[in-house]
């Protein structure tokens, strides 16, 4: 490690990144409208230059910013990505509905009652086969790529409500795309959710064990102001499994990224693993061992790039780099941008 160099450790919270991919498609529908997409890109403190490198990623505060602008300047809950708005205040009131339900089923299907009151473009369907539960999206017209991307975000959210109000995380059986359909993240998908992802269905959905209907609803008014003050942050990712082993993992490794990293073979005896099993595991998870690594030092440097008060040197000490000169090239690397271009670029931005 450099010397003179004043290593803090990482925050415990240093939280998952966001592909570009999802900014791009999330502005469809300003773009399509002719609204100023780098005016509102900056609005949420991202650089419309990242559009152009497709491997960069954004923060969750990015994209939770970015999704506010977005409600604000179309007063569209779903961000003009359909030809009808979603009137602002549906989905609190959505949430209201489910809350004096009985039981998860009920209030989906309460929920979901609402928001085909207010959705002209699909019609989302709580749909129980052979002991299957789906939550379906039936689009009402054409779908196209603005259009999907709304159907997808809509289960998504309602996916984040769903294990709110349980206080659960559902565990999925599937995540249903239509054939054809474009997934530009659909990996990251898959990995949030734990669930293969099914391509050759007619609709956009959710699909899990249909007995998680009969979960009691365990929340209160007051639990739902909280609620609806961080729904922007992302439902899902605060959803995101704990348990699995690339999570238990990434906080382990997380606990001092400045330092030399554990070996595969000391992670395995941490969590009473043989390697041989570990490597399953993750193998089970869709995960590496290095990739977990890689994912880690990069979401926690696009965080620390942020903060204007510490050099790329700082930096590059903070994830783990001795050189500054090799944590310029894994960087670029991992985002296709160097870390000063990176900067510049958020910078510039703002």
């Amino acid at each position: 490690m450099s010397s003179g160099v004043l290593i803090q450790p990482m925050p415990q919270t240093t939280a998952h990144t966001i592909a570009i991919a999802q900014v791009l498609q999330i502005v469809q529908g300003v773009q399509r409208n002719g609204m100023d997409v780098p005016a509102i890109l900056r609005r949420a403190g991202i650089a419309p230059a990242l559009l152009d490198a497709p491997l960069s990623r954004v923060t969750q505060a990015q994209y939770a910013a970015l999704i506010r602008v977005l409600r604000r300047v179309c007063r569209d809950e779903l961000w003009g990505l359909c030809r009808h708005p979603l009137p602002v205040g549906s989905f609190a009131q959505a949430c209201r509905t489910m809350l004096p339900c009985r039981t998860l089923g009920e209030a989906l299907q309460a929920g979901l009652r609402f928001y085909r009151l207010v959705l002209r473009d699909f019609a989302p369907r709580l749909q129980v086969v052979d002991g299957v539960a789906r939550i379906a999206m039936v689009s009402l017209r054409e779908r196209d790529a603005p259009l999907a991307y709304a159907e997808r975000s809509f289960c998504f959210l309602g996916y984040g409500v769903m294990s709110w109000l349980v206080s659960r995380r559902i565990e999925l059986t599937g995540v249903c795309a239509p054939a054809g359909a474009s997934m530009p993240y659909g990996t990251e998908a898959q990995r949030l959710f734990l669930a293969p992802l099914q391509r050759d269905r007619d609709f956009t959905g959710l699909e899990f064990d249909a007995r998680w209907l009969e979960l009691p609803v365990v929340q209160t008014p007051e639990s739902l102001a909280e609620f609806l003050d961080q729904a922007a942050m992302g439902l899902v990712i605060r959803y995101r499994d704990r348990t699995r082993l690339g999570e238990r993992i990434r906080r382990l490794l997380r606990r001092d990224l400045a330092g030399e990293l554990p070996s595969l073979e000391q992670v395995g005896a941490a969590l009473s693993m043989t390697p041989q099993t570990l490597r399953r595991r993750l193998r089970d998870e869709g995960l590496g061992f290095q990739s977990l690594k890689d994912d880690l030092r990069r979401d926690a440097a696009i965080e620390l790039l942020n903060r204007p008060e510490l050099t790329l040197a700082d930096i590059a000490a903070r994830v783990g780099f001795a050189e500054a000169s090799t944590f310029h090239r894994a960087f670029k690397g991992w985002t296709g941008l160097p870390p000063g271009a990176y900067r510049q670029a958020q910078h510039r931005g703002r």
